[in-house]
């Protein structure tokens, strides 16, 4: 099967590229870390306005009624800027979440609107992130699915590297009135939860790392040493293409998980895993590696590049570590199952 995104996907990439260039600036991210929730409710209203976060919402609900495949150039886009807001968990994760409970009809409306926020723990994760501005929270309980509003919690915010990134201790107890699921049923919709926020960061992951490698290839562009570009002494150029040789081969991995996460392929978790480890890698090797070509510089709070540097860290320790996912891949391959089905194909003897 060859895979192509079509013209209106690009189209829509397109869009939203020009839209957040403008409305996500380095000097937008730095006035936002001193303010008290850290996000921006007019970024939030047009990102609705352009479709991103109903792109998941079925039409009956307000939304677009698209799926990953859709979504997964949107959200590498998200992460070239470092968009702050939480587009995973209420537009990746939450909307198609609550599309499975008895809650569609009240909130996926103002989900697809941008008037609520939705966000979602899972075991894997310690904290929530922005449970401080979300109007509806996801949470597991043993083998229970519960929907609890901000008001019923209490919140404890945690630090991070990351000054865009807020984390926080959700304390709260469990009612009756809060289940939307148990048993099997929410197993499953933890597990398909779990699958769509590691696309999504490893979607994130590519865009990060893109980002890093156009600010390092600049970088040694225009620094100069012995009276030539850095960038053109061999060992500076052969760093910078080993980063952009990992981008490129973790780019159609990444591709791959987003149509078996759309089309629920029985393969979607053993790929959605591989897609997370080989994004996180590149995005890893990135920060490194022009954090070298810098000289070192990245670290420091006026250098632009640590922005990205702590993003890529900690999305690559979110909805399981590289160690956890490439331990679901072996064990996938190991156990007797051999390669899994891609694209509709399966490897003779598979």
């Amino acid at each position: 099967m060859e895979f192509r995104f079509t013209e209106d996907q690009l189209t829509f990439h397109a869009s939203l590229r020009k839209a957040l260039e403008k409305e996500c600036t380095v000097a937008h991210l730095r006035a936002l870390w001193a303010t008290e929730t850290g996000r921006s409710p007019e970024r939030w209203a047009k990102l609705a306005e352009l479709g991103l976060l109903g792109l998941l919402v079925p039409g009956e609900h307000g939304g677009l009624g698209m799926n990953e495949v859709d979504l997964v150039l949107l959200l590498e886009e998200t992460g070239r800027v470092a968009l702050p807001e939480p587009v995973i968990e209420t537009a990746a994760v939450g909307a198609p979440l609550l599309a499975a409970t008895k809650l569609a009809e009240e909130w996926l409306p103002k989900v697809a609107v941008g008037e609520a926020i939705v966000t979602f723990g899972h075991p894997l994760n310690p904290f929530v992130t922005d449970a401080h501005v979300a109007d509806l929270l996801l949470l597991p309980h043993g083998d229970e699915l519960h929907a609890v509003p901000r008001v019923q919690v209490a919140l404890q915010h945690e630090p991070c590297s990351d000054a865009s990134r807020r984390l926080f201790r959700v304390n709260w107890t469990p009612k009756a009135a809060t289940r939307v699921a148990q048993g099997t049923d929410a197993q499953r919709l933890l597990a398909a939860a779990l699958d769509r926020a590691a696309l999504a960061c490893a979607a994130q992951q590519l865009g990060i790392g893109q980002q890093m490698l156009d600010l390092g290839v600049r970088y040694a562009t225009e620094r100069q040493q012995f009276g030539k570009p850095i960038g053109s002494f061999q060992a500076v150029k052969h760093l910078l293409a080993n980063v952009a040789v990992r981008i490129e081969f973790a780019r159609p991995v990444v591709y791959r998980a987003a149509f078996s996460v759309a089309h629920e392929t029985a393969a979607r978790a053993v790929d959605v895993s591989h897609a997370k480890v080989a994004a996180s890698e590149a995005a890893v090797l990135a920060a490194k590696t022009v954090h070298q070509v810098h000289g070192a510089m990245g670290y420091t709070w006026e250098c632009d590049l640590h922005i990205w540097m702590k993003r890529a860290w900690a999305l690559e320790a979110a909805w399981g570590t590289s160690a956890w996912h490439r331990a679901r891949v072996a064990a996938a391959v190991i156990d007797g199952r051999g390669p899994a089905a891609t694209f509709g194909y399966s490897a003779p003897g598979a």
